[in-house]
């Protein structure tokens, strides 16, 4: 029986984030004015960007018994996250990434190495099964094993736990993972990783959320950054603009801040419109400060935006019924 809990199975990843308005070649080294250390990784920045939004969140992960896995453990002590299922690998490091962000426009490209993430196996998910049944939504990615993952998503599948899938970072995935997934949540890069196709703009979201529909999955949201999100089912399409919140100073960890505020939504009765809706604001406010976990909002800020903002989303299709 669900609970209203939301479980999410991911990685922690410490981000190391410098500033620079180019990247360097190869062999070249290139002076940035800043660099920052913060806590990071898909699944963790989910998991506190839910929790931030009022979600009972339990957090499925591994860290190494170093000193960036202390720093995730003080994340989620703070952040009042269920870490029982949180493994401690102590022959294996914690994972991390480099970002380098542009000064002035906010964009990003990051390397990431998932370090102890990479050591969770289908047996430490089946610990957490019985947590997993009692949720009202699953949250994974793809910065896990794949095998993974999937495991993750058929058990909550089978247990009939609504399920999101954050596609991130894209990679093929066989046809029948989709058939576990209720919510596919990639951006405009990972939509055509998965689909062959380009994709830019909304237009372009919808036919790649077509392609992933006929895979099997239920609900596809394709996060389109400035352009807001395609949200889109068998029955209707809606494209959500995005919020303006203030000058956008970093878009790291804006699509977690989705993902996360999705499954609040989701787990608290919001249609997928509407989920979509509450997503995007909160990455509206995440883009405004620099930053991954750091940057997820709390309940009142996305509350707040919703109130002073009022977008009408441009709908085509036939009304759900």
């Amino acid at each position: 029986m669900a609970d209203m809990h939301i479980t999410v199975l991911g990685s922690f990843i410490a981000d190391l984030a410098f500033r620079t308005d180019r990247l360097p070649a190869w062999g070249e080294t290139v002076l940035g004015p800043e660099y920052r250390l913060g806590p990071g990784g898909k699944g963790s920045n989910q998991a506190v960007a839910a929790a931030r939004l009022g979600g009972k969140v339990t957090f499925i992960c591994a860290v190494g018994r170093d000193a960036f896995g202390g720093l995730a453990r003080d994340l989620w002590r703070a952040e009042g996250l269920d870490t029982e299922f949180c493994l401690e690998v102590p022959d294996g490091p914690t994972g991390a990434a480099a970002i380098v962000v542009h000064p002035e426009t906010g964009e990003n490209a990051i390397v990431a190495v998932p370090g102890a993430s990479a050591r969770i196996t289908t047996g430490d998910v089946d610990r957490a099964a019985a947590r997993i049944a009692r949720s009202s939504v699953f949250v994974t990615q793809l910065e896990l094993e794949l095998a993974v993952a999937v495991h993750g998503l058929r058990l909550a599948h089978e247990a009939g736990v609504r399920t999101i899938l954050n596609a991130a970072p894209a990679r093929a995935l066989p046809d029948h993972v989709y058939r576990y997934c209720d919510v596919v949540t990639p951006n405009e890069s990972e939509a055509a990783a998965l689909t062959g196709r380009r994709v830019d703009g909304p237009g372009d979201a919808e036919r790649a959320a077509d392609d992933l529909l006929a895979r099997g999955c239920r609900n596809v949201v394709v996060t389109l950054g400035k352009d807001g999100a395609l949200a889109k089912n068998a029955d209707r399409t809606v494209h959500v603009p995005a919020f303006d919140a203030g000058p956008a100073v970093e878009t790291t960890g804006a699509g977690d801040a989705f993902t996360g505020a999705l499954a609040v939504a989701l787990a608290e009765g919001l249609d997928l419109f509407a989920a979509t809706r509450f997503g995007c604001a909160a990455a509206g406010i995440s883009v405004t400060r620099h930053g991954t976990a750091r940057s997820m909002p709390t309940r009142e800020e996305v509350d707040a935006l919703l109130r002073r903002s009022r977008p009408r989303p441009e709908t085509s299709g036939p009304p759900a019924a």
